[in-house]
């Protein structure tokens, strides 16, 4: 059987230490042996010992927000406390995957172990920096992903409403038609005066004009739904109560009744009229379905320029026009109570720029300024030139932020949020796109006017 010194020189991190130091580095540790599925680190329990994997593997797991966070070691690997880290808890709790043997040391060597081993100290210090950067990638994709998702959420419920729409009026349309046709059959049975077709025409005419501008309150429209039942008796009408909801649907009144009447006789008019009728239904619902397909279009549209498919990387951009696809991403979190000011420059240079990198600035700090509001309020975005730089102005009438944690909020991880409402990123990948972008971004908060003014370079 190896010894604790042998098997550390199996370690990548040690595998070069003269053999004394090895020697000193196993009198002071400890081993342990876990079983699979033991836990034997706690999130929330004392960061108090270098942990090295001797054999095994073992996950790290915690929950933020519902958002699960995860990081495998395995053997060879040196995780835990490590010298100059500021960890003062252990932010996982740790489960053994496989049967695993880990060795122990405690912090409380840490000081006589950089003296002795400084080389040792060095390599720890890498292996940190490696870590950080790794828990900092994996929280910046998670914040991605979560964005992504509330995106995703909010744009399949506005292309589902367009999409019902479409889909219930195509539904009706058939109807409408098939319910067109067997009145016109009907009609041609009989000899029409060039009169009597030249009224249909009309009044076809008429009324798709004026259902174009007619809305009736719910009283308004049981009204005249209630005389036009009542005129319908009087002319011995059958489905009195049917043909009535139609009229008042396709914009009919009485007046236009008594004119139809007056030039066909009973027998016809019952035709005349649910031909009519169902000739506005058919336009009123080929409408709806291009004004709900149009919408799709629109939403399609946006994604495209959101995201900026089939285009360049870096390229000349229309921050405007970014900014407007964006709030059509996110018009699901507006529309219920912020109201949205534009002052934008007419004559707006573009920037050169990474287009979807932009567009989640833009993202974040209008989904910011909606949560500062608690989702009512005004939400006010202006552009303007400023020397060489375009300005974006994003602000909202909300309570602000404290001027005492105002130099704070592009820090990574720092959130002015409750726990479990944000990671903190969110800021902090505004700062660095921005400053990619060879930009700035400045806040300026008191109570009831938050503004966060983005500057970039003018394209020309």
């Amino acid at each position: 059987m190896l010894s604790l010194s042998e098997e550390l020189r199996r370690i990548p991190a040690f595998a070069d230490l003269p053999h004394e130091d090895l020697e000193w580095l196993a009198g002071r540790m400890s081993v342990r042996d876990i079983a699979a599925g033991e836990i034997f680190i706690r999130a929330g329990d004392p960061a108090q010992f270098l942990c090295v994997i001797l054999e095994g593997e073992t996950q790290g797991h915690s929950e933020t927000g519902g958002t699960g966070r995860s990081f495998v070691a395995r053997a060879g690997d040196v995780t835990g406390m490590l010298p100059f880290s500021r960890l003062t808890v252990f932010p996982l709790t740790s489960r053994a995957i496989l049967p695993t043997r880990v060795a122990l040391l405690d912090k409380k060597h840490f000081p006589e172990m950089l003296e002795r081993v400084p080389a040792l100290g060095q390599r720890l210090v890498s292996i940190m920096s490696d870590r950080i950067r790794e828990v900092t990638k994996m929280d910046v994709q998670r914040e991605k992903m979560m964005a992504l998702g509330k995106l995703s959420a909010g744009l399949a419920h506005e292309l589902n409403n367009p999409a019902t729409a479409a889909r219930r009026a195509a539904s009706s349309l058939k109807d409408a038609v098939k319910e067109l046709r067997a009145a016109t059959i009907r009609i041609d049975e009989h000899t029409l005066t060039p009169p009597q077709r030249a009224m249909l025409t009309c009044v076809e005419r008429e009324l798709a004009d004026r259902t174009e501008s007619s809305v009736l309150d719910s009283l308004d429209r049981s009204d005249r739904e209630e005389r036009m039942t009542e005129w319908l008796g009087r002319h011995g009408i059958e489905k009195t109560w049917e043909l009535s909801a139609s009229l008042v649907e396709s914009g009919f009144d009485v007046g236009c009744l008594e004119q139809v009447a007056g030039e066909f006789p009973n027998e016809l008019l019952e035709d005349a009229l649910t031909r009519v009728t169902a000739g506005v239904t058919v336009d009123r619902l080929a409408g709806d379905i291009e004004n709900s397909t149009g919408r799709i279009a629109e939403l399609v549209q946006a994604i495209k320029e959101y995201s900026y498919m089939d285009q360049m990387p870096e390229q000349e951009i229309d921050v405007t026009k970014g900014i407007e696809s964006t709030l059509t991403m996110l018009w699901h979190r507006l529309k219920h109570g912020i109201s949205v000011e534009r002052e934008y420059e007419p004559k707006l240079p573009p920037v050169c720029a990474r287009g979807s990198e932009l567009n989640q600035v833009w993202t974040n700090l209008i989904d910011n300024a909606a949560d500062a509001m608690d989702g009512k309020g005004q939400l006010r975005i202006r552009t303007a030139r400023e020397l060489g730089f375009v300005l974006v102005e994003i602000g909202d009438n909300g309570p602000g932020i404290p001027k005492e944690i105002q130099d704070r909020v592009f820090e990574p991880f720092f959130t002015t949020k409750g726990a479990g409402q944000g990671t903190g990123l969110g800021l902090d990948m505004v700062y660095r796109i921005v400053r990619a972008h060879r930009g700035e971004v400045a806040l300026k908060s008191k109570p009831g006017d938050t503004r966060f003014q983005v500057r970039l370079p003018a394209a020309h």
